[in-house]
C-alpha cells in the first residue's frame, strides 16, 4: 500500500478508520461494503439500510455485518473546493437504527483526511472530465480502503452501492448460490450493473486490492475487475471469445438478480443515471392473505389507488400520507369470530422505511358486558383497555406485528391500529 500511496508514510494512522458507530463485529460469513458520500439533490442510503435488513432473521442479523463507509472527510487534498462534508449529512440518518448498530450488525466509519493523496493535476483519460477523473479516482480509493478493513471480518464480502434495493431472501440465495459452485471462483455476481452485488472471498482481498491501487488513477473500478480476470486467465496467443470463456469460469452470474439499482442522481455533480437491471424481476410489494369477511374503515389519507380494502383481500398493499396521533386503521368482522392469530406487516421492498411507528393492534370483544367492564375498570386478561372498550394486545416493532389472542377474550368484533404519536413517513400496510 505504502509503494502506491507514498504519502502514508508521513501518515501512520491514514490507514486505520474512524470508527462513528459499531461494536467491531467479527467472524460472520457475510459483511456487505457501502461506500456513501453526500449527493447534491437525493439521498439513498437510509431505504437502502431498511431493504437490506428488511426480513432478516435474528439469525442472519447475527450472522453478518454491514459496514457503511463514509467517504466525505473534512478537506481532500488537492481538491479543497470539493471539500467533504464530514458527517453531518448522514449523522442523523443512523438513530434510525438504534438495534442495529448496538448489536453491531451496522457499522458506520470513515477515513482520514489524510488517506487520500493530491488529487489534483489528475491525467484526463477516455474523454472523461477532470472532475470525472477525480471523481473515479476517488472512489477506487474509497473501495480499497473499505475491502481491507473489511477483510479479517467474515468468510465473504459483498460490495453494494448504497442506493439500491434488495430482495428479501438475498442472504439465503447468496449462501445458497456459493455452496453450490463445484469450480473455482473469484467473483460471484448477483447483479449484472457495475459494482453492485458483487461477491468476493475474503481471503482474496487483498490481492484484488493491490491490483486497484496499481491502477486507481487510470480507470473505473468496474474496468479494473475485468482486467484482473483477463491477468490471471487470458492467454495473449488466443482470441477474445477464449479470453471471454476463461473469464466467465471465474466470474460466475446468478439470477435472477438480487439488487436493484434505484439511483438517478450520481454522487458525480450533474451526472444522471437510469440504470435497471433487467434480471432483477417485478418487485413483490404485497402479500396475500385469506382474511374473514370485514368492513374496513381508517383516518388515514390514501395515496392514488392503494386503499385498506385491497390489502385486506390481497390485491395490493395500502398507502397512506404521513400518520398522525390519533389515525387508526379498523377491521370490523361481518360476524363476531373467535381469532387466534394476528399478523400485520407495514413498509416493503420498495420503500422499506414507510412502517408504522408507536402503533397498538387492539380488539374489540364482541360480549358488551365485557365491553362496559373493560370501560369502568380500564383492564382485563392483563390487557390495558381503551376508553371505547378494547384491548391494547400488541405493538408494532421494526414495522410488524405479530401474535396470539388470549381465547378467554371470546369473540372479537373488531381489530384496529391505533398511531399514538405523529409519523414523519408515509405508511405501507403489506400484509395483513
Amino acid at each position: 500500500m505504502y509503494y502506491y500511496l507514498p504519502h502514508l508514510r508521513e501518515y501512520e494512522d491514514a490507514i486505520f478508520p474512524n470508527v462513528i458507530f459499531g461494536q467491531q463485529r467479527t467472524g460472520v460469513s457475510l459483511v456487505m461494503g457501502i461506500p456513501t458520500v453526500k449527493r447534491e439533490k437525493q439521498h439513498y442510503l437510509i431505504n437502502t439500510l431498511h431493504s437490506l435488513l428488511y426480513e432478516l432473521s435474528e439469525e442472519q442479523k447475527n450472522d453478518c455485518v454491514i459496514i457503511i463507509f463514509v467517504g466525505e472527510v473534512t478537506a481532500v487534498r488537492g481538491c479543497p473546493e470539493k471539500s467533504f462534508q464530514g458527517m453531518g449529512s448522514h449523522q442523523a440518518s443512523f438513530h434510525s437504527f438504534p438495534k442495529e448498530i448496538q448489536s453491531g450488525v451496522l457499522e458506520v466509519i470513515s477515513p482520514p483526511a489524510s488517506y487520500y493523496p493530491e488529487l489534483s493535476n489528475l491525467k484526463k483519460t477516455f474523454g472523461d472530465s477532470e472532475d470525472r477523473v477525480r471523481w473515479r479516482t476517488k472512489q477506487n480509493l474509497d473501495y480499497s480502503f473499505l475491502m481491507l478493513y473489511a477483510q479479517p471480518k467474515g468468510t465473504f464480502y459483498l460490495q453494494l452501492e448504497d442506493d439500491i434495493i434488495a430482495k428479501p431472501d438475498y442472504i439465503q440465495s447468496i449462501k445458497t448460490f456459493a455452496a453450490k459452485q463445484s469450480q473455482e471462483w473469484m467473483i460471484l455476481e448477483f447483479s449484472q450493473l457495475g459494482f453492485i452485488g458483487k461477491l468476493f472471498k475474503s481471503g482474496d482481498l487483498p490481492r484484488i486490492v493491490e491490483f486497484f491501487l496499481m491502477f486507481y488513477k487510470d480507470k473505473p473500478i468496474d474496468w479494473l475487475i475485468d482486467h484482473l480476470l483477463w491477468v490471471k486467465v487470458c492467454n495473449p496467443e488466443k482470441d477474445a471469445i477464449h479470453c471471454e470463456k476463461e473469464k466467465a469460469k471465474l466470474r460466475i452470474r446468478a439470477k435472477p438478480s438480487l439488487f436493484q439499482h434505484v439511483g438517478i442522481y450520481s454522487s458525480l455533480a450533474g451526472k444522471i443515471q437510469n440504470l435497471k437491471d433487467k434480471d432483477f424481476g417485478k418487485n413483490v410489494l404485497h402479500k396475500a392473505h385469506n382474511n374473514p369477511p370485514a368492513k374496513v374503515d381508517t383516518s388515514l389519507r390514501t395515496y392514488q389507488q392503494y386503499t385498506l380494502e385491497k390489502v385486506y383481500k390481497g390485491k395490493d398493499c395500502f398507502w397512506a400520507s404521513a400518520p398522525v396521533a390519533g389515525d387508526y386503521i379498523s377491521f370490523t368482522f361481518l360476524s363476531p369470530l373467535k381469532v387466534e392469530k394476528y399478523f400485520f406487516r407495514s413498509g416493503n421492498m420498495e420503500h422499506p422505511g414507510d412502517k408504522l411507528f408507536n402503533t397498538t393492534v387492539e380488539v374489540l370483544p364482541a360480549d358488551e358486558m365485557l365491553r362496559k367492564e373493560l370501560v369502568d375498570n380500564g383492564s382485563k386478561f392483563n390487557y390495558p383497555a381503551t376508553k371505547d372498550g378494547y384491548l391494547k394486545i400488541g405493538a408494532f416493532e421494526n414495522g410488524i406485528t405479530e401474535g396470539s389472542i388470549n381465547q378467554s377474550i371470546g369473540k372479537i368484533q373488531a381489530i384496529r391500529l391505533s398511531v399514538n404519536s405523529d409519523s414523519p413517513v408515509w405508511a405501507i400496510l403489506s400484509e395483513v
